[in-house]
Formats: structure tokens, sequence, C-alpha cells
């Protein structure tokens, strides 16, 4: 299974999908740090980025965790859930498409793998938060590329996710522990029962 852990800048994503990674066992991508130089220095510019800049940068999230759900399912010492947790802004559904699997944008090359939708399922946890609340957050942020301007911008772009198939919310106020428990509760009702590291140490 591929957990992604969306929504706008300053919820929290990267804490909640380490603890998820912790207790599931699964290794961590920080999707940010896949985002060519190019994208890095437009919004360290505090110029937003546009579809044409996002897409190839989800198409590579997307083909970098099928390629690590293959290598779990070939080791041999892997006899836990195969499965990846990936932090993404993810604001439009067709961006979640496109990281589910279920749709290639136009400006990926012909050459690169399709996607398989079916070898990695999808998951989202969508961290819910209101504007005040992350822009106090961002302004306390040091030393990051994501500037509290840009906060309205993804405000816009998002698309909330609420309503789609194999979607959990969480509270962006809530406790990352509390975030945590709903999450692992929603994901094991949508994708199965969980093994978690805690778990199997009892």
């Amino acid at each position: 299974m591929l957990v992604v852990v969306m929504g706008v800048c300053g919820t929290g994503k990267t804490t909640l999908a380490t603890a998820l990674s912790k207790r599931l066992g699964m290794p961590y991508i920080e999707g940010d740090e896949l985002h060519p130089k190019a994208n890095i220095d437009k919004m360290s510019a505090g110029h937003p980025l546009n579809d044409a800049d996002r897409e190839p940068w989800l198409e590579l999230i997307r083909t970098r965790t099928e390629h690590i759900a293959v290598e779990q399912e070939n080791d041999e010492a892997h006899t836990s859930r195969r499965g990846i947790i990936v932090t993404c802004s993810a604001l439009k559904k067709y961006y979640r498409d496109i990281l589910r699997g279920t749709y290639k944008p136009k400006s990926v090359p012909d050459h690169l793998d399709p996607p398989h939708p079916n070898v990695l399922p999808a998951y989202f946890v969508f961290i819910k938060g209101d504007r005040e609340l992350l822009k106090d957050r961002m302004e306390k942020r040091q030393g990051h590329y994501m500037k509290v301007g840009m906060l309205d911008s993804q405000l816009r772009d998002l698309e909330s996710p609420e309503g789609e198939d194999a979607v959990v919310v969480v509270r962006a106020e809530d406790m990352t522990e509390k975030q945590l428990e709903d999450a692992l509760e929603e994901l094991g009702r949508l994708a199965g029962p969980l093994d978690t590291v805690e778990s199997s140490h009892k």
C-alpha cells in the first residue's frame, strides 16, 4: 500500500508521516525531496508551482514508490505488509490520480514506465486545518523554502479529497498521537488489518 500524507504547507505532514512510518514499519519518502532544483528555486523565490511544474514530480513519486514495492516483494527478508509512506501536498484531484497510478499526464515522456494502480493501491491521509493555524505555524518555521505567502496559493488550489475513495481525514489542530491513532483506525478499516510495529512485540 502507498499511504500519501497530504495537505497544504504547515499542516504537519512530515511529523505524521514519520510517526506512521515507525508504527507500520514502512519506509518514508519526503515528496519535496524529489522536486527538481528548478521547482525548489521557484518556490524559494516565492513563486507558486503550476501544473506543468508538478506533473513530472508527481509521476516520479509514483514511479519511485512502485519500484520500492517491487523491491520489497523480491526481498525474502521482508515479511511484513509491503508499503511506503509519502508526504505530498496532492492539492488537486488529478494530482492524486497521478499518485494513484490511474492517470498519466501528457507531459510525462512515453518511454517512462506506465503506472500500475493494482500493484500499489494508494490511500490518502488528509490533514485538514484552517488558515490562521497554518499561517501561525509557518511563521515560526526556520529555514524552510516555503514562504507564508505560498499558503494562500495552496489553499486556493486545494480541491478537498473528502468524499473520494480511500481517503482518511485528520485534524491539523490535534496532537500527533491522536492523528496517528485516527489515521491507523481508518486505514485499517479501508485496507484491512494493519501490522504495527508495537503489536508485533505483544
